[in-house]
């Protein structure tokens, strides 16, 4: 179902997407430190308001600042630009648009649903992004567990440990929370689990391939800016082109809405386009 939403509507995907959050969640900041009550008065995720007409709280809600310290906030910046731009390199932006806006509307659709059970709304039934995050963070662990990151700018750990320490945080959440933190909760990760058994069960997928695929973009676009062409300097293949099909012998430069991967059951670096993954014969 992926691969055919893909090719029908890969095309609409928007490119740097984390970008885009980073920029929102940088105006929040801003906002709550020149005036703190405007964004949980107009902006926050209030399924009551919403329902009576205030529709912009869909998406305003994203302006929520993942931290108010002026120091940390740096930090988280970059860390989630970091896990989002990494996962859009490894997925392709079509489907980290997918996996990051089903979760934001799996949030909305939860707080209307809270409402209506329990007339709660706003700051009473309170969610935004926080455990969208989180479920990126997971996400980003589950492809590169052996990542180290340094823990107060000294300490190298490894993502799998952190992911582990992410996972005993939320369940304690999930138990000491409300019932908004608890659905908020469940949406997040109900989001992580169904796109992660999606992948696992397509064939030619796995984590260690995602992590393959992002290190070869990664040295690609490292050579190209060394070649002699210059930063936007030559593919590997003619025409410029940095992808190519080993059946059919497309490229990107053939059609945009191309998706290529590499095969994990053939001996070598052997790349497909989404027509040929599943049907070629694998090379021994």
């Amino acid at each position: 179902m992926l691969d055919k939403l893909e090719r029908k509507f890969g095309r609409y995907a928007i490119k740097n997407l984390m970008r885009y959050i980073i920029v929102l969640y940088a105006i929040g900041f801003f906002l709550q430190l020149a005036m703190p009550e405007v964004y949980y008065t107009y902006f926050c995720l209030d399924a009551r308001a919403i329902l009576h007409g205030q529709v912009w709280r869909i998406f305003t809600f994203l302006l929520n600042s993942p931290n108010n310290n002026p120091i940390f906030v740096i930090f988280s910046l970059y860390l989630y630009y970091l896990l989002g731009n990494t996962l859009e390199q490894a997925w392709g932006a079509f489907r980290f648009n997918l996996y990051y806006l089903t979760g934001v509307l799996g949030t909305v659709l939860a707080s209307i649903c809270v409402y209506l059970i329990t007339g709660l709304s706003g700051l009473f039934a309170y969610m935004d992004t926080y455990y969208i995050n989180m479920s990126l963070f997971l996400a980003f662990a589950t492809i590169m567990p052996d990542m180290q990151l340094l823990f107060m700018f000294i300490i190298p750990i490894r993502m799998k440990w952190l992911a582990l320490l992410d996972v005993v945080f939320i369940g304690i959440s999930f138990f000491q929370g409300t019932m908004a933190t608890k659905v908020s909760i469940i949406v997040a990760l109900a989001n992580f689990l169904l796109y992660f058994l999606a992948f696992m069960r397509r064939r030619g997928f796995s984590p260690k391939q995602a992590h393959r695929k992002y290190t070869y973009k990664k040295a690609s676009a490292a050579g190209a800016a060394k070649s002699p062409a210059g930063a936007g300097g030559a593919g590997r293949y003619p025409g410029g082109a940095h992808h190519r099909c080993a059946v059919c012998g497309r490229t990107e430069l053939d059609d945009e809405t191309l998706e290529f991967r590499y095969c994990s059951k053939c001996n070598g670096n052997y790349e497909y386009c989404q027509d040929h993954l599943f049907t070629h014969t694998h090379v021994k």
